[in-house]
């Protein structure tokens, strides 16, 4: 084999373990409150549905502030930005532990989610200028690779802890970890890392492309159609089955090693089966669990139902960023900015009308609201899809034309 094959790259540089472990404390202390909601519920001496509105409020802020801090932030230097926002999250978790009660956890909370709205897109976007092009499809699956370990080990811990002995403790431990990814981040990322400025100009662009914009809605749209079920699953699990906190953390265990399956496999496949292509599959997979949902009578029984949904839940956003690049790769920073906005407002949205049926008693109306917005993801998917591909032709006629 030649020396100079991108396939006998070098080793990927150490940075990006500590950009992984980044996005595992971020991915743990977001999915943090749907694992512990009966605690807080019980401790705060605030309803089921009230307290969801910690993930409703919390997602609203990241979503808003995802695209608007990419310009807030653009000439610092990430080694210094993105442990600063580690060391935010670290405090403020543990903050919020001592806090007596729950509209002052409210508050802190929303304080809080500043850090992933800055970190999990500034890590991305600044994968490129840490390693050579051939290797940057592999640097960022590894990068987001966090959010993957996070359900298979962070969330099920959280939740864990949280049931035995109390979500106070839980949050202390993502404090904690916040704190030890901070200098991890330091220690490694070089100095003066500053990716390009994203201009009102290309911000313009991004916005009227409408291929991208279409893919944005369906981030949106399979986000809520998650959210409206994922958000309440500790008090659905606990009021359908009556589940032990050991069995919850296993049931999150389960769903979360399937959530690192789909997406290792999306990561070694996307390339042959194309981005588009694979979004439509795990989407597919996500809506397949919703439409079994009714069957999931005894805890054995849900745990076969959500297996396609475990497999989808992760691949999907992983696919999206893939897609997104590939439609329009000058554009990628504010286009994945968007898209992480797009996944945190759809996360709100499905909270919120969790929230709402609950509190109009209709718990079993969960997974079938669910599927709508997966159904209307695919559809919009696939016009994306077409979109694009007609804006395509179109270039190359032009372009055909122009030649002759």
């Amino acid at each position: 084999m030649k020396q100079d094959d991108p396939s006998a790259g070098k080793a990927l540089p150490s940075v990006l373990w500590a950009l992984m472990f980044g996005n595992f404390v971020i991915g743990t202390g977001i999915m943090l409150v749907p694992g512990t909601l009966n605690d807080i519920s019980k401790d705060l001496m605030v309803s089921v549905p009230v307290a969801g509105q910690l993930i409703a409020i919390a997602a609203l802020l990241m979503c808003l502030g995802a695209p608007l801090l990419v310009t807030v932030v653009a000439r610092w230097d990430r080694r210094r930005l993105l442990a600063l926002s580690m060391l935010w999250y670290g405090a403020l978790h543990l903050l919020s532990a001592t806090m007596p009660s729950f509209a002052s956890l409210l508050v802190v909370r929303v304080l809080t989610v500043i850090s992933p709205a800055v970190f999990t897109p500034q890590a991305a976007a600044c994968v490129g200028l840490l390693v050579p092009a051939h290797q940057r499809g592999r640097a960022i699956s590894l990068v987001f690779l966090g959010w993957s370990v996070a359900s298979v080990l962070g969330m099920p811990l959280g939740s864990w802890i949280g049931e035995a002995v109390g979500w106070r403790y839980a949050f202390a431990l993502v404090g904690l970890l916040a704190f030890f990814s901070a200098a991890w981040v330091w220690k490694t990322m070089p100095d003066a890392v500053i990716p390009p400025t994203f201009s009102l100009t290309t911000w313009r662009e991004t916005l009227q492309s409408k291929p991208l914009m279409l893919c944005v809605g369906v981030t949106v749209l399979y986000s809520a159609g998650q959210f409206v079920l994922s958000s309440y699953l500790a008090p659905y699990y606990k009021a359908i089955f009556d589940i032990t906190p050991t069995q919850l953390s296993l049931m999150f265990i389960w769903f979360g090693a399937f959530g690192f399956i789909g997406n290792f496999w999306v990561s070694r496949n996307i390339d042959r089966l194309s981005a588009p292509r694979t979004v439509m599959m795990a989407v597919s997979g996500m809506a397949l669990s919703m439409l079994l949902w009714p069957l999931g009578t005894s805890l054995p029984l849900i745990a076969l139902v959500i297996i396609p949904w475990g497999l989808g839940c992760f691949a999907a956003n992983s696919a999206q960023q893939a897609r997104l690049t590939s439609i329009a790769p000058a554009l990628a920073s504010g286009s994945i900015a968007l898209n992480t906005s797009a996944m945190y407002a759809g996360q709100g949205l499905g909270a919120a009308s969790g929230g709402w049926l609950i509190a109009h008693d209709q718990m079993s109306m969960l997974h079938w609201v669910g599927l709508t917005g997966l159904l209307l993801s695919m559809l919009v998917s696939w016009l994306a899809t077409r979109t694009h591909k007609k804006q395509t032709l179109l270039s190359s006629i032009r372009s055909s034309d122009q030649g002759s």
